[in-house]
């Protein structure tokens, strides 16, 4: 009798077995999850920092900066004669014409926008030549606060991060708006000449709203030793 009994796990058992390895595989993806976004950050930074770079090289190369992209199919420079197409200053990299990926880590577009003069090829621009883009952070307060002297920068290029806010994908069909409250997000997306630089954040609450944009920028004073070191500039 005792040998012919059959053992085994009720369906109970076997629930709660499968209830604890869910709970243990969950565990081990949260902080993989963590790793590979924490990844694309990087990679996208690193990649912003090679696009201000060669921003930088193309002026020393030709004495003025690129035009935006001609479109999200097409990444060459948008020019007409020695100004940009119909005077735009703000579209995607010309990723083509500087020999860039197109894409940042999360599949979108980077953004791009140029001071009117400095993309001017008829008319070198010069030490004295005024810009027009301003960067914005927060201050320990939440307030908004320059990262940059008022109207400074010659060009800047950002991602719209992992949320997309304002980002546009490959075939160049917008990802998705920001968010009522996310205001630097917003003025990232919609604005040509004030972007805001800050430390990312996942709180709706805080001042700015949610942030997880990457911005950098064309320094004017490195813009001016790399070419005045190559001669461009006197």
């Amino acid at each position: 009798m005792r040998m012919r009994q059959q053992h085994g796990f009720s369906l109970v058992e076997i629930a709660i077995v499968l209830v604890i390895v869910g709970l243990m595989i969950g565990g081990l993806l949260t902080p993989l999850t963590v790793q590979m976004e924490q990844r694309r950050v990087a990679d996208t930074r690193r990649m912003l920092d090679e696009a201000r770079d060669a921003l930088v090289g193309y002026a020393v190369r030709h004495g003025h900066l690129p035009c935006p992209a001609i479109s999200a199919a097409n990444g060459e420079e948008d020019r007409g004669g020695h100004r940009c197409t119909d005077e735009r200053r703000d579209g995607f990299l010309p990723w083509a014409t500087l020999g860039l990926p197109k894409l940042d880590a999360w599949n979108h577009l980077y953004r791009y926008s140029v001071t009117p003069v400095f993309a001017d090829s008829g008319q070198r621009f010069k030490l004295i030549t005024p810009r027009d883009i301003t960067i914005h952070t927060r201050d320990a307060t939440g307030a908004l606060a320059h990262a940059t002297p008022a109207q400074d920068v010659p060009a800047v290029v950002l991602s719209h991060g992992a949320n997309g806010a304002g980002a546009y994908s490959e075939l160049g069909v917008a990802v998705a708006s920001p968010a009522g409250g996310n205001d630097d997000e917003r003025a990232n997306a919609h604005s040509d000449v004030h972007f805001v630089a800050r430390q990312h954040g996942g709180n709706r609450g805080q001042q700015g709203g949610e942030f997880d944009d990457i911005v950098t920028w064309v320094s004017p004073n490195i813009l001016f030793n790399r070419m005045v070191a190559a001669q461009v500039l006197p």
